[in-house]
């Protein structure tokens, strides 16, 4: 159960970043490392081309440095989702920590 909720954050997480800039696969596992994820590339490709496949993001292959590497940008339900995302996840930490001091 834990894993699909981390999952589902892990999502938010890369359709937040995509929204600022194309990503790529290498960056986020850096960037989910830098919270303390430990995310190895077997977990998270899949889930970018699940997220590619659901049509939240698309994505286009670049040279970088003489390799290739794809990038991964938001479509439009894409940020329809991170939208809606935004306001759940506001609306549960509210919930669960607000009465906290």
């Amino acid at each position: 159960m834990m894993r699909r909720i981390i999952l589902g954050f892990m999502g938010l997480h890369i359709l937040h970043h995509a929204s600022k800039e194309p990503i790529t696969g290498a960056f986020m596992i850096k960037e989910l490392e830098s919270h303390g994820y430990k995310v190895s590339p077997g977990t998270l490709y899949p889930l970018l081309q699940k997220m590619e496949k659901t049509g939240l993001l698309k994505s286009r292959w670049e040279v970088r440095n003489g390799k290739r590497v794809r990038l991964y940008e938001i479509t439009q339900e894409g940020i329809r989702v991170l939208e809606e995302g935004k306001k759940k996840v506001k609306e549960l930490c509210m919930e669960i920590l607000g009465d906290e001091k």
